[in-house]
């Protein structure tokens, strides 16, 4: 009996903390969107003269920015 009890108990901390763990989740994504948009603003203020004389292209550094979810 004390272990249904307890599973129960467990059960219901993890259903009371969920808010939070979304709460937290959504501003780690928004933490994250603020980083990558400063990148992109940083690079749209160069040249496409001035990305290859660095030896890139925009496109490679919009996938060094965004990683996977420049395909998506």
């Amino acid at each position: 009996m004390a272990m249904i009890a307890d599973t129960h108990h467990h059960a219901l901390s993890h259903t009371l903390a969920a808010p939070f763990r979304a709460l937290w989740s959504a501003l780690l994504l928004i933490a994250e969107a603020k980083g990558c948009m400063a990148e992109v603003e940083r690079l749209n203020r160069l040249s496409d003269a001035d990305l290859a004389a660095r030896g890139t292209s925009r496109e490679e550094q919009v996938r060094r920015i965004f990683g996977v979810r420049a395909a998506i």
